[in-house]
């Protein structure tokens, strides 16, 4: 148990393995895809770099792209479904590239705009501040497997940023990423790692 005030949660943060719109920079939000075999490699190598850690929670969207990172990582025995880490709802551009979404609206941007028909910048960013309500309240190391868009809005939400800031957060597939308190300190969140 931590000392009143200190907290020792670090939260390793893993974008899912490459699949093939990945690749081919389709949007992809709530479509069920693989990983490719590669992706299924990458997920193998995250799971080398994850090895010496224990974790107290392992969580993970209930798309198969991120189980399946979450498995081949070593890290599916523990492992409960999130709802909340499920990625951003990209309706009516799922499946689009940007190019596609350009085409129809040169200025559009997801992380101001949101998505017709999907979510808004401020349903994932009440998302994303939910699950942190329940991640606050664990102590120790926790693994979450999720999603580029998700992930990086979390990131930005965790240190009190606007979702907007999440897009100068890139994160590549099968990155880690840890978000800590600085020092330990409750009031002090912080980003210890990005995009590793």
């Amino acid at each position: 148990m931590a000392l009143e005030g200190l907290m020792t949660l670090r939260i390793h943060l893993m974008r899912h393995g490459e699949t093939e719109w990945a690749i081919s920079g389709r949007h992809t939000g709530r479509v069920d895809i693989p990983l490719t075999g590669n992706g299924e490699v990458e997920a193998r190598r995250l799971g080398q770099r994850l090895a010496s850690i224990k974790f107290d929670h392992v969580l993970v969207s209930p798309l198969q792209r991120a189980r399946q990172t979450c498995e081949l990582a070593g890290c599916g025995e523990q492992a409960e479904i999130e709802p909340d880490l499920i990625e951003w709802a990209n309706g009516d551009y799922e499946g689009q590239t940007h190019a596609d979404v350009f085409a129809q609206r040169p200025d559009w941007n997801l992380f101001h705009d949101g998505c017709p028909n999907g979510e808004s910048p401020d349903d994932i960013s009440a998302r994303a501040d939910r699950l942190i309500e329940r991640l606050v309240r664990l102590d120790g190391n926790v693994a979450l497997f999720s999603h580029s868009h998700f992930g990086r809005v979390l990131g930005v939400r965790w240190i009190g940023l606007a979702v907007q800031a999440g897009q100068h957060f890139i994160l590549n597939t099968a990155s880690l990423s840890v978000l800590c308190y600085q020092h330990e300190h409750v009031g002090d969140p912080a980003i210890e790692l990005w995009n590793g």
